[in-house]
């Protein structure tokens, strides 16, 4: 059955510079090799989105929309996510929407399609990451309460979250737990891209 609620996934990316992406990575596998595996990453989270029949788009930093193009084709639609810390950047996203980076090899096409059906009944989506963040949050409609000052890059951030969902009376639905790739360690867990 078709999903009432029609989300736009947003793919939030970085262009695969040396030295500007996976910088946690650097030391293992240097700047050279930290961009590539980030420019592997995001090419197959496109694969993915394109795979899952969503509308989607890249949300980018550094006004650099020309060169995403030349890399990932023209037909891709590219933003740019606008200046401010990450919250300002997706709070910017227009709901329906489905919010992903592009460093978690576990997402695929059945769950980002399960996420966006998940919106038909829930106000907001959650796909828990295993460091204490998330890899997708979704949302049917404005949710500015869940992105204002918020400690980005921590283990507080999907208990923080669900705390400011609870205090609302919100239940969000909760996809399985995966893993990013932002350390060595979280790269030994994933062969196929060392």
């Amino acid at each position: 059955m078709e999903p009432a609620i029609r989300p736009c996934l947003s793919i939030f990316a970085r262009l695969p510079v040396p030295g500007r992406v996976k910088t946690r990575l650097i030391p293992a596998l240097g700047e050279e090799g930290a961009a590539r595996l980030y420019a592997r990453l995001l090419a197959q989270t496109i694969d993915v989105a394109r795979e899952s029949g969503l509308d989607f788009e890249l949300r980018v930093t550094g006004g650099e929309i020309a060169a995403f193009h030349d890399l990932f084709g023209d037909d891709i639609k590219v933003v740019d996510q606008g200046e401010g810390d990450l919250g300002d950047k997706m709070a910017r996203v227009p709901p329906p929407a489905l919010l992903i980076g592009s460093d978690c090899p576990g997402v695929t096409a059945p769950l980002l399609r399960a996420a966006a059906g998940a919106l038909d009944d829930r106000r907001v989506v959650l796909g828990p990451a295993n460091d204490g963040g998330y890899y997708l949050i979704g949302f049917r409609e404005p949710v500015p309460f869940l992105f204002e000052d918020m400690e980005w890059s921590t283990p507080k951030v999907l208990p923080e979250t669900l705390a400011r969902l609870a205090q609302r009376g919100w239940g969000p639905a909760i996809l399985p737990e995966l893993a990013d790739i932002d350390t060595p360690e979280d790269l030994a867990q994933w062969p196929e891209f060392e």
